[in-house]
């Protein structure tokens, strides 16, 4: 599903962001991405992403190798994979059916099927009577599940989910970290990125430690360690 391989990633100050990564992500896995600022985390998913591009090593993503895919392909390898933000980047001129409606049309799915997938969506994450609320009217509880519905509306095999609940208060934080779970079990596979150590020590999930750019360890079980 996900896989790297000797993945070392330099900046133009030479400076490593990521040093001999080799990690393997299984279909269906939930994983936790954790370690302290400058870790290498947001490399990490910027490299899935096809953002980066790694300065040695290969990475391949659902069989695709990302080195050797073509510039005109990465949309597709994209559109594969759901990303959930900390500040939302939510549309503030939509509502949230448009929201949620804007990820369909950017790939031209067929309004009737536009009309079925948004309200499912809406009811997975718990936000049916909000479709015509724009975001500035929501909780940013509110406004995180919106952006998962988002994520989620083109059925994509993994979720990237970039510190989901930095900006939200524990109650939140709890309420969307059991969707992620739910998304799971559903069969999508789930990556997190987070600070937050309660979650990931109440939830006993595979977690992966990254600290200056090295993989320190890659548990099966919750809990971590890393200095803030």
């Amino acid at each position: 599903m996900i896989v790297l391989n000797n993945v070392s990633k330099s900046y133009s100050t030479g400076a490593p962001a990521l040093k001999e990564v080799n990690i393997h992500i299984e279909k269906g896995e939930f994983v936790f991405i954790v370690g302290n600022s400058g870790s290498g985390k947001s490399t990490l998913i910027k490299l899935l992403l096809k953002e980066l591009e790694p300065t040695e090593g290969s990475i391949c993503v659902n069989g695709k190798n990302l080195g050797s895919l073509k510039r005109n392909k990465v949309p597709y390898l994209r559109r594969d994979m759901g990303v959930v933000f900390q500040d939302f980047r939510l549309l503030k001129d939509r509502n949230v059916y448009e929201n949620i409606a804007f990820a369909q049309r950017v790939i031209e799915t067929p309004t009737r099927i536009i009309k079925r997938r948004v309200p499912a969506m809406l009811s997975l994450v718990g936000l049916s009577e909000k479709y015509r609320s724009y975001p500035k009217e929501l909780s940013g509880g509110e406004q995180q599940r919106v952006a998962l519905a988002r994520a989620l509306v083109n059925n994509p095999s993994i979720l990237l989910a970039d510190e989901p609940t930095g900006n939200l208060d524990p109650r939140n934080s709890w309420e969307i970290m059991k969707l992620l779970e739910e998304i799971n079990h559903r069969g999508t596979t789930v990556l997190v990125v987070t600070h937050n150590r309660e979650i990931v020590d109440a939830m006993s999930k595979r977690v992966i430690t990254l600290n200056k750019g090295v993989v320190i360890s890659d548990e099966k079980k919750g809990g971590y360690d890393y200095e803030d």
